[in-house]
């Protein structure tokens, strides 16, 4: 049960750790100065949100994200979020795609060298079907987090920096609905594709509720530390090395490889959420059909990747606020609908 809980823990931080997470580009994005209780709502709204889902596919026993998707909005707008679903995991996993190209850059390899890594990285894993997906995310998710927690820590200590310091000050609550619903349309598709192999509730528990509080506090942690660089942070493509500029060059190396990883998982959970969908129209094997996809990603990764996540993540944030608000108030929305 408790191993069982975890994978599903590591899928959930796995899809939602990446290269705009880890790199601190989408915290800052939404968060920033007086955000404590932002992110203290975010963890409890993002909890309940993946508990949702989780019992609603663990119900259904679904192999994709249709029939949950069907359950959270209802019959009649379940034509128009498939669309958006869709649309979001092709564009936030072109920007895994992008991020993974900056990341290279960053020690001077190519853009393209970048790209062409995670792609065919990608393709590798699904050979083995989403057993291999999951495999991956218990070995490389505990590394992941005990690196970035260790260095947001060391760069704590090393500032004196006091995690409490401006409870007073918490004028950006608001926050938490935007980011909260960015994050959900992947969880979505995600833990959609998974509900025949959750075996229990205990399961799901353990799952919503360790990931909520393992990105809570990480992300709490995290913005802390960007608060203290915020004039430096337009110098930098990834902000994760505005705070890495002071440490030695060998732990600049080694967080770009657990942020490659970080964009790894997202990009690999995104091409889940795409293909288990596709499987409904084709029949081909599942590696071929993350061939085929990603061979249409590829050229859209011209465009910047701070320029991706700053123009489509908070529009995405916005669109997704209704979806949010079901899954919150999902037993009312429930028994609404089945009155009606």
């Amino acid at each position: 049960m408790w191993r069982a809980g975890l994978k599903w823990m590591f899928l959930i931080i796995g899809t939602t750790i990446g290269a705009g997470y880890a790199s601190g580009r989408e915290l800052w994005q939404f968060f920033g100065h007086e955000s404590g209780l932002a992110i203290l709502l975010f963890a409890v709204f993002f909890s309940i949100s993946c508990f949702v889902i989780m019992k609603i596919s663990f119900q259904r026993k679904s192999t994709d994200y249709l029939p949950v998707l069907r359950d959270i909005v209802g019959n009649k707008l379940t034509g128009i979020y498939d669309v958006m679903i869709f649309l979001y995991l092709f564009t936030t996993t072109v920007v895994m795609l992008a991020g993974s190209g900056a990341t290279g850059q960053a020690f001077n390899v190519s853009y393209w060298w970048g790209v062409l890594v995670i792609a065919a990285a990608l393709i590798l894993l699904f050979v083995k079907d989403i057993s291999g997906l999951l495999s991956m995310n218990q070995f490389i998710l505990p590394l992941l987090l005990s690196g970035l927690i260790y260095i947001l820590l060391l760069f704590t200590f090393d500032q004196k920096l006091s995690l409490f310091s401006h409870w007073h000050e918490q004028r950006n609550w608001t926050a938490a609905f935007p980011f909260t619903a960015l994050n959900i349309l992947p969880l979505i598709a995600v833990l959609g594709a998974i509900g025949n192999k959750v075996r229990s509730k205990k399961e799901i528990w353990i799952a919503s509720l360790g990931s909520g509080v393992i990105l809570g506090v990480i992300s709490y942690i995290y913005n802390n530390s960007l608060i203290q660089i915020a004039d430096e942070l337009l110098l930098y493509e990834i902000p994760l090395f505005a705070i890495l500029k002071e440490y030695p060059f060998e732990m600049l190396v080694f967080m770009s490889i657990l942020l490659w990883f970080a964009i790894f998982t997202t990009a690999a959970a995104g091409i889940l959420g795409i293909v288990t969908r596709l499987q409904n129209h084709f029949t081909i094997p599942l590696w071929l059909l993350v061939l085929l996809t990603l061979i249409v990603m590829v050229p859209l990764t011209t465009v910047g990747f701070s320029t991706l996540i700053t123009y489509i993540y908070p529009i995405y944030g916005l669109l997704n606020l209704y979806v949010l608000s079901r899954l919150l108030l999902y037993p009312i929305w429930n028994k609404l609908d089945k009155r009606v």
